[in-house]
């Protein structure tokens, strides 16, 4: 039985998280689980200045280490009152708790969802030269190659359970293919490994590949989103050859369990206008990111997903880092 002192302290906690979001004086804290400069970041000051108007000034705080959990971690543990919340990314809400044998929080259970804010998506890339030796012209071209020829190709990746080795073994499994994994410190050394022919294909992000794509020297086979991308609106989807092939980069807002509702749905409101604005959609299109706003629900659900989707291709992968 609800009792009428649940439902007055319910509906305290919700009026004082509302009071505490309010407070012009106490600026909102957005953590970034990651260093200045890098896309994570810029996205969220974008975003911030954007919601001033609405929420007051947002002061970006940016935590990394730990691949995005020692930030992560701090957002759950903060109070539950709107003016602490934070980034979550597929590292840090798909990936990290298959790869990590110990994490500091629960993906789920310790996060409110608010929305989610833009995704970036993967491309499948070779070297423009070596694409034309091997005369692979498309996703259906290279895996007629790697069955061909089993064992002769290899791909690159930034390292050990990052999203392109993770994109690769799912690759290889939809596929049925086989291709050697070479994990390099990070994505540069992983570009330049394919630009100068020591790998084969990369599976990238695009903001990163798009310069090279640009200029010939690498060629994009396909897109790692379901459907076509506007950022790169002539590279199909791998899906339109792999059904249901989908694994791009995301982005998105969260507060610690427990914020209250109203609170929850106020952040929705305004980061979700800002991300619908023309002027956020040109920023964003300049880092190869599309905007998803979504509802708090839609986005709890999203999670949840990703969540359930990467625990098959890391421990098929075999990744661990700890």
């Amino acid at each position: 039985m609800i009792k009428r002192r649940d439902i007055l302290l319910s509906g305290l906690a919700a009026t004082v998280g509302s009071a505490a979001l309010a407070q012009s004086s106490r600026p909102i804290r957005l953590v970034v689980p990651y260093a200045a400069g890098g896309p994570i970041d810029v996205t969220a000051r974008i975003l911030a200045e954007r919601v001033k108007d609405s929420l007051g000034t947002v002061i970006i705080d940016n935590k990394p280490g730990g691949g995005g959990n020692i930030g992560a971690d701090l957002i759950a543990k903060a109070p539950a009152d709107g003016l602490t919340i934070g980034i979550s990314a597929t590292a840090t809400h798909a990936v990290n708790p298959w790869l990590f044998s110990k994490m500091p929080y629960d993906p789920i259970k310790d996060f409110a969802a608010i929305t989610q804010m833009v995704r970036v998506p993967n491309v499948l890339v070779m070297n423009a030269d070596t694409a034309a030796r091997l005369k692979i012209n498309s996703v259906h071209d290279l895996i007629a190659y790697a069955k061909a020829n089993p064992a002769k190709l290899n791909y690159g990746s930034g390292g050990n359970g990052s999203a392109g080795h993770l994109a690769g073994e799912m690759f290889k499994r939809d596929a049925g293919i086989y291709a050697v994994h070479i994990p390099y410190n990070g994505g540069n050394p992983a570009q330049l490994a394919l630009l100068s022919g020591q790998v084969d294909f990369n599976f990238d992000n695009l903001a990163t590949a798009a310069p090279n794509i640009r200029s010939g020297k690498l060629k994009a086979l396909a897109v790692t989103t379901l459907n076509r991308s506007p950022m790169l609106p002539d590279a199909p989807p791998v899906a339109e050859t792999l059904k249901g092939f989908a694994i791009d980069t995301w982005w998105g807002l969260v507060a610690p369990a427990g914020t209250p509702h109203d609170v929850v749905q106020k952040l929705n409101q305004a980061f979700t206008a800002a991300l619908r604005t023309q002027e956020a959609k040109t920023r964003f299109a300049s880092l190869m990111a599309e905007p998803v706003p979504t509802t708090p629900e839609e986005f709890a659900a999203f999670m949840k997903a990703e969540l359930a989707k990467y625990e098959k291709v890391v421990k098929a992968s075999g990744a661990k880092v700890d």
